[in-house]
């Protein structure tokens, strides 16, 4: 097992200077190759496209404004991004977790003198605290409940942050975020500055939005417009074959066994795929897993009813996360999921000590730790 540089250029190595490709082809033999790949994995960048995510583009190229993604701004040491931001006009396209923390830190830099412009389409639930797991049988109601509290503690409706989908259909596709501390002070004091736009047009002081007469003029321009996961998987492959695997049908969701082997490619495995509110703990407990496939402790079911297994899963991350399906969020069944697990592997998956503790106390990472040392 390798990087996925190194299973990249195992899977596929390109042409160089023209050499035939009979002649630069390589090929490595692996018992598995291992995928250690976030959902957050290839950039929805539209630096390069006409269309951006959600937004229309146009002019990008008329613009002297600095553009990037976000995973380009996070990529930057701390000095290097200080330096970008400070005394700069910045402005984050963009409205979940992390178009919110840009815009926190440039306000935190710059404050009033230099605004951040977040510039939104859709709006998400943002959490001001953590909030306790909710209970199946409770779920409707307790959401509802969230819901009036933050309308109610937040001034959403004032600055157009009120979500049109409610609170439990964006926990069920892991929407949702917490919201960077004293986000809303910041917006009082002008230091961020939220407005709405679907289309976005570049000039040459900076860009251009629905309902706006005036541009608003920017020296930074970073877009918080999310990634897709999914196509970085099938672009590793060569084979159109494979990547017709990998992808599967576009109204259904990447298809994994245990939500780690493809039954069509079962050599290949892929940890941190799946989208969940603990992503590091839930793919620490897929690669113990894996270690337990690859020392023969487990083994695989036919490809018949892996499949069948695979498919149940993706008809419920459908039912549960509407139209975000495409993020394999598994929050709203992540303990059962580690149930899984936990059996395939021989372990007990009742984690806590005693009857009411594991009825009442929410599971965490930190109830699996141990399964690393055994």
């Amino acid at each position: 097992m390798g990087s996925l540089g190194r299973d990249r250029q195992a899977l596929r190595q390109p042409r160089r200077n023209g050499m035939s490709k009979s002649k630069t082809q390589k090929t490595a033999a692996y018992k598995c190759i291992m995928l250690n790949l976030l959902f957050f994995a290839l950039d929805n960048s539209v630096a390069f496209q006409t269309f951006q995510g959600s937004f229309q583009i146009k002019g990008l190229k008329c613009s002297r404004a600095k553009v990037m993604h976000s995973e380009d701004f996070s990529a930057l040491d701390n000095l290097t991004a200080a330096e970008l931001i400070k005394t700069k006009r910045v402005t984050i396209v963009g409205s979940h977790k992390t178009a919110s923390d840009i815009a926190a830190e440039c306000a935190s830099a710059n404050g009033v003198k230099y605004p951040c412009t977040m510039i939104k389409r859709n709006a998400h639930w943002f959490l001001p605290i953590l909030w306790p797991p909710m209970l199946s049988p409770l779920r409707w109601g307790v959401s509802k409940l969230i819901e009036t509290y933050l309308r109610w503690n937040l001034p959403l409706k004032k600055y157009g942050m009120v979500p049109k989908f409610s609170f439990l259909e964006d926990f069920s596709s892991c929407q949702i975020a917490m919201l960077p501390d004293k986000f809303y002070d910041r917006v009082e004091e002008g230091s961020i500055i939220i407005k709405n736009s679907h289309n976005l047009s570049f000039c040459e002081e900076g860009l251009i939005i629905d309902g706006e007469n005036r541009p608003i003029e920017t020296d930074v321009v970073i877009f918080a417009t999310g990634f897709k996961g999914d196509e970085k998987l099938r672009n590793i492959f060569e084979s159109p074959v494979f990547k017709n695997n990998i992808m599967g049908s576009p109204t259904a969701t990447v298809s994994l066994y245990r939500q780690i082997i493809h039954p069509r490619i079962p050599r290949l495995a892929i940890i941190g795929y799946n989208e969940n509110f603990s992503n590091l703990g839930r793919s620490e407990i897929k690669s113990v897993w894996l270690s337990h496939l690859l020392d023969g402790k487990l083994e695989l079911p036919s490809i018949r009813d892996m499949e069948k297994e695979a498919n149940m899963w993706a008809d419920h991350i459908k039912q549960v996360t509407g139209r975000y399906f495409r993020r394999a969020c598994i929050s709203n069944s992540s303990i059962w999921y580690s149930d899984q697990l936990c059996k395939d592997m021989g372990y007990n998956p009742r984690r806590k000590k005693g009857i009411l503790a594991d009825l009442f106390i929410p599971y965490a990472p930190t109830d699996y730790a141990d399964l690393t040392s055994k």
